[in-house]
């Protein structure tokens, strides 16, 4: 089993350890280190990056995973003289370690707001490269309910409340009144610690206090299956996340030559315009199919039996030949076959109004 060091000190970026394994997985090789800072994927966190230097050796951490037995498996890229028993260093990616701690102790905070404020427990998290999101055990989610969890979980930020990690038995947690106990068993339990505000059990990487999260930003919500999904984002994805909608916002509000707040009114003032331009357009095809029609009718030549009209277009599309079937055959002893040439080729076949009987083939 490999050291896990991330568990007792989320902010060491730089190690020392020894290669015990060097494996090949599904055609990947990997390095099983006798300790390592590297947190793998685990509990809805996506793993660290880096790098591991071995000798003259620079090798890139493409991903990090961990066995059931507990070793970690730090897939590497490219060819490298490594072996067992070798020494090496290992460092983590910063920006994406912050990120990951930013996040998943936003998740922690937000997902104690709803316990407290509504009492929805959330029974999963994960944690994307863009955004983060929670699924809630409920029944029903409001605008209102978000807006005053998101609130919640944002004071609990401002005041800077202390994120300590200790270590506790089973027989210890069943007393402390965790937010979720753990549902496999395990000799000692990690429990993150958000001082009067959260205690739970969890092997992630945390920031050391509430603040260094940042700002917790609830985008969306949707129902799912097991209750309902909201989308959120911490810390500087915050900022990037706000910076991209404002900029597409800005963009939309130019095309409109309106300002960003009044893009819902403009919208819906499109859709009215969108939607009286398509009836006006529907009457307009159905004046031309009656024209056409009528002198079709008029231009068949006379026969023992039903007429049958026939005709090519090479500008019309599948909606208008059909349309102009159905009125060809309002006349008494009329047959349709007619066929568009255009981007996508039909060809319908229509027979009086009593069979009701109409084919269409593109």
């Amino acid at each position: 089993m490999t050291e896990h060091l991330y568990y007792h000190n989320s902010f060491l970026y730089e190690f020392d350890a020894e290669i015990v394994e060097v494996a090949a997985v599904d055609a990947r090789s990997a390095l099983v280190l006798d300790r390592t800072a590297f947190y793998p994927n685990s509990g809805g966190q996506l793993f660290d990056t880096g790098a591991i230097v071995c000798g003259n050796s620079k090798l890139r951490v493409a991903e990090v995973a961990e066995r059931d037995d507990g070793t970690v498996l730090h897939f590497i890229e490219g060819a490298a003289d490594v072996r067992k028993g070798s020494c090496i260093h290992g460092q983590i990616d910063i920006d994406r370690r912050r990120d990951h701690m930013q996040q998943h102790s936003g998740q922690h905070v937000l997902s104690a707001a709803f316990v407290r404020l509504f009492n929805m427990p959330t029974v999963s998290f994960h944690m994307g490269v863009d955004s983060c999101s929670i699924d809630l055990d409920t029944k029903n989610l409001t605008g209102a309910q978000v807006g005053a969890a998101e609130d919640l979980a944002n004071n609990v930020i401002t005041q800077d409340r202390p994120v300590t990690i200790r270590f506790v038995t089973q027989e210890e947690a069943q007393g402390l009144g965790l937010r979720k106990m753990p549902p496999v068993e395990r000799d000692r339990l990690r429990l993150i610690d958000i001082h009067d505000f959260d205690l739970t059990a969890c092997g992630g990487t945390h920031v050391a206090a509430t603040g260094q999260i940042g700002c917790i930003l609830l985008r969306k919500t949707e129902k799912v299956r097991q209750g309902w999904r909201a989308e959120f984002v911490c810390g500087k994805r915050t900022v990037a996340t706000a910076r991209r909608d404002y900029v597409t916002l800005a963009e939309s509000a130019a095309l409109c030559s309106s300002h960003i707040w009044d893009l819902p009114q403009q919208i819906r003032k499109f859709q009215e315009e969108n939607r009286a331009i398509r009836k006006a357009n529907e009457q307009v095809l159905q004046e031309l199919v009656d024209f056409y029609a009528d002198r079709l009718v008029r231009g068949a030549k006379p026969q023992t039996g039903p007429t049958v009209v026939t005709r090519v277009f090479s500008d019309r599309d599948l909606t208008f030949i059909k349309l102009l079937a159905q009125r060809l055959t309002r006349h008494p002893e009329v047959v349709a076959l007619l066929a568009s040439t255009s981007a996508e080729p039909a060809l319908v076949f229509a027979n009086r109004p009593d069979s009701l009987s109409i084919w269409g083939h593109s």
